[in-house]
């Protein structure tokens, strides 16, 4: 494959295209909005998700559909809510052979689907993988060091997008488990937005290791009633991911919870940014398949309740605290 096309150009599109051009493919990135890419097309910088990076000359940015039917593979970068609204439109100029790889990370409200799900509810049955991990745009786009892992169930796509994306600063992993890899990349936001409420209450690392530590027993949790292997929560699409985005100035779920924590009301949150925070519409989607699944998400129900209820983050962590008393082996068998 030589010729890819990235369907997204928030940061984390801009930044992979950065990385794949420089291993010599033909990169295309679309944009959904035309104004928008014709001001990175002018400035070679996506300054609203991208700041301070340049963007290569031979990288094409486009709006147009048409432009990218020569594509050997695409890249699914949009945000999970919108990969619907968007791939269906790419529908009537979509070639069906071609794989397509998602690096979003969600659940779809209302269906409750993972994004490659979506997709093949879209296409039919097509190659589909997923790449995930502790990996934000900001630090992929400057060569610093990362590891990712990519997960389909057809191993030999993994093992040719494991070839097309490696790097000698970005290292990939083949996964077979695409359940935990996508829901580990997923739900981890949700505690990324508790650990940002912690920072915004002011509390400490004790705080924020043990939110941590039993926020990936209930995202495992949640994982494995859904078919997934608990062994893949241990590793990048799971611990490794939710370490990152929730210590990391760059994670915006972690941001996002930081300012809830500070008292501002979700709707003034969600205005403040452009970038768009996952983990609040996947909190909704987890909250079902956990109540569908009879699962118990007490972290995940409490971030719920301070999104959508108006809950004070300050109250929910006093309820998580003084729930009855629990042995830890108990809860992780």
């Amino acid at each position: 494959m030589k010729r890819i096309t990235i369907v997204g150009d928030g940061g984390w599109g801009t930044a992979l295209a950065i990385l794949l051009h420089s291993k010599q493919f033909s990169v295309k990135v679309w944009g959904n909005f035309p104004e928008y890419t014709e001001v990175i097309k002018d400035k070679r910088e996506n300054v609203k998700f991208l700041p301070g990076v340049k963007i290569p000359p031979e990288i094409h940015l486009t709006g147009d559909f048409s432009e990218i039917r020569d594509a050997e593979l695409l890249v699914c970068a949009v945000p999970t809510q919108f990969i619907r609204s968007v791939f269906s439109r790419l529908r009537d100029t979509f070639i069906p052979s071609i794989p397509i790889v998602s690096v979003a990370k969600g659940i779809e409200q209302n269906t409750l689907l993972r994004c490659t799900q979506i997709i093949t509810d879209i296409f039919g049955k097509i190659p589909v993988a997923a790449l995930s991990g502790p990996s934000h745009a900001e630090e992929v786009a400057r060569s610093i060091p990362t590891a990712v892992v990519v997960a389909g169930e057809n191993h030999k796509l993994a093992q040719t997008v494991q070839d097309i994306f490696m790097s000698p600063t970005f290292r990939v992993y083949t996964h077979s488990d695409l359940v935990g890899v996508e829901l580990g990349g997923a739900l981890k936001n949700i505690i990324a937005l508790a650990a940002g409420m912690c920072d915004g209450l002011g509390f400490g690392d004790n705080t924020k290791s043990a939110l941590l530590t039993r926020g990936i027993v209930e995202i495992a949790r949640l994982g494995t009633a859904l078919g997934a292997r608990r062994e893949t929560f241990a590793g990048l699409s799971g611990i490794g991911d939710l370490i990152t985005t929730s210590f990391s100035r760059h994670g915006r779920n972690r941001a996002m919870g930081e300012l809830l924590g500070r008292g501002i009301p979700l709707n003034e949150a969600l205005k403040s940014t452009e970038k768009v925070a996952e983990g609040v519409w996947t909190t909704t989607a987890a909250r079902d398949l956990a109540k569908r699944t009879g699962v118990e998400m007490p972290i995940t129900e409490q971030v719920y309740k301070v999104l959508f209820e108006g809950k004070e983050p300050q109250k929910a962590v006093i309820d998580l605290m003084t729930r009855g008393k629990k042995s830890e082996y108990e809860v992780l068998t």
